[in-house]
C-alpha cells in the first residue's frame, strides 16, 4: 500500500474512532426491557439480592413487620456507604439498593448499568456539617483552608458543594478528605479533620456521643432524595423484575410505617446497628423517608445537583438523569402514598 494511502486510512480510523467516542458521551443508555409477569411459582425460586446500610431497609422492613412473608428469598449484603453499593450494583453482584441523591448521579456518570425505580424523601436535617464541641469554627467561611471529612460520592459529598456555595466558597477552597463514616468517625474525634459532613445516625452519634456542634445542615439546600437502583440485568429478568417490584413496594409502605412509628423504628435501627437509643430515636424524629414520584421536579433537582458537580470538577462528564430513570414500578408505589 502506498504511503498516502496509508495515511488516508490512519486519518479514517481516527475520525471514526472519534465519532464513536463522542457519540457513546452523548447516546442515551437504553433501558431495561420489561419482562413478562411470572407466576407465584417462579418468584418463589428467587434469590433477591439486596444492598443495605446499616439500619436502612432490612431495619425499615423489620420494623413494620414486613419481612414474614415475602414471597422470594432475599440475600442482604451490607455496604458502608451508597457508592460501593451502586458499583455491586452496576457489576450484578446486587439486584437492588438503597442510596441517597448524589451516589446515583457518579455511577451515571461512570456508565453504570443501573436504572432509578423507587424514590423517597426526608427532611434534610440529618444531613450535616459538624465541627468537635470546641472547635473555633463557628460560621461556614470560617471553612476556608480547612480539611473535611467526607465519604466520596455520598449524598454529604453533594452536600458540602451545595452547603459551601451557600457561603460563597467553593470545593477548592477546602480540602476534602475521602474517609468512610467508621473512618471518618475516628478522625473527627482524634481532630484529625477539622469538620466532617456526614448522615444520620452518624450525625446523631456524633452529636450525642463526641458533643459534635453543627455548623451547617441540609435544610434550605438539600433536596433530601433517597433511592431505589436496580442493576438493569436484573429489570431485565422475569422472575427478579417481579421481585424487585414487590420489594420497592415493600419498602414504601414500611417508609410509612415507621414514619408514623418513630420509636419502634428506632427500637429496630438500634437492633441491627447496635447504637445507642437515643441515637437511633434522635436519628428516627429526622430521617422521616416518605415514597415521592419520580417527578419532572425531582429530576430537575438531581439534573441541577449533577450539573453542579460536574461544574466543580468533581464529576467527569455530562448526562441527562432522566436516562437513568425508569417508571416501571411507579403504579405500585403511588398506590402506597
Amino acid at each position: 500500500m502506498a504511503r498516502r494511502d496509508v495515511l488516508r486510512t490512519i486519518s479514517a480510523l481516527l475520525v471514526l474512532a472519534l465519532a464513536t467516542a463522542c457519540g457513546s458521551a452523548t447516546t442515551a443508555p437504553r433501558r431495561a426491557p420489561v419482562p413478562p409477569p411470572v407466576g407465584p411459582a417462579e418468584l418463589s425460586a428467587v434469590v433477591l439480592k439486596v444492598g443495605d446500610q446499616k439500619g436502612g431497609a432490612k431495619s425499615l422492613l423489620t420494623a413494620a413487620g414486613l419481612l414474614g412473608d415475602v414471597p422470594y428469598r432475599i440475600e442482604w449484603s451490607t455496604f458502608t456507604s451508597g457508592p460501593p453499593m451502586l458499583e455491586a450494583v452496576s457489576a450484578g453482584a446486587v439486584d437492588v439498593g438503597s442510596v441517597g441523591n448524589t451516589p446515583p448521579l457518579f455511577a451515571a456518570a461512570a456508565g453504570a448499568q443501573i436504572s432509578i425505580v423507587s424514590a423517597s424523601k426526608a427532611d434534610p436535617a440529618g444531613e450535616a456539617i459538624l465541627v468537635p464541641p470546641d472547635s473555633p469554627l463557628r460560621t461556614l467561611s470560617d471553612l476556608r483552608g480547612r480539611t473535611i471529612g467526607v465519604a466520596k460520592g455520598s449524598s454529604a459529598h453533594g452536600q458540602v458543594l451545595y452547603t459551601l456555595r451557600r457561603a460563597g466558597l467553593s470545593l477548592q477552597d477546602v480540602r476534602l478528605s475521602y474517609l468512610q463514616p467508621s473512618e471518618a468517625y475516628s478522625a473527627f474525634t482524634q481532630k484529625q479533620i477539622d469538620a466532617w459532613a456526614v448522615w444520620d445516625p452518624y450525625t446523631a452519634q456524633a452529636e450525642l456521643e463526641a458533643g459534635a456542634r453543627v455548623l451547617a445542615t441540609g435544610e434550605g439546600t438539600a433536596n433530601g432524595y433517597g433511592f431505589q437502583v436496580a442493576s438493569r440485568k436484573s429489570l431485565a429478568d422475569p422472575g427478579r423484575n417481579a421481585a424487585i417490584a414487590d420489594f420497592v413496594t415493600r419498602l414504601a409502605r414500611a417508609q410509612v410505617f415507621n414514619d408514623q412509628h418513630p420509636d419502634r423504628r428506632a427500637e429496630f435501627w438500634t437492633a441491627e446497628t447496635g447504637l445507642p437509643p437515643e441515637v437511633t430515636r434522635r436519628a428516627a424524629d429526622r430521617k422521616n423517608q416518605l415514597p415521592v414520584a419520580l417527578s419532572p421536579e425531582l429530576v430537575d433537582s438531581e439534573q441541577k445537583l449533577a450539573d453542579a458537580l460536574r461544574e466543580a470538577g468533581v464529576l467527569p462528564g455530562r448526562f441527562r438523569f432522566e436516562d437513568f430513570v425508569d417508571r416501571r414500578y411507579d403504579a405500585q408505589v403511588a398506590a402506597v402514598r
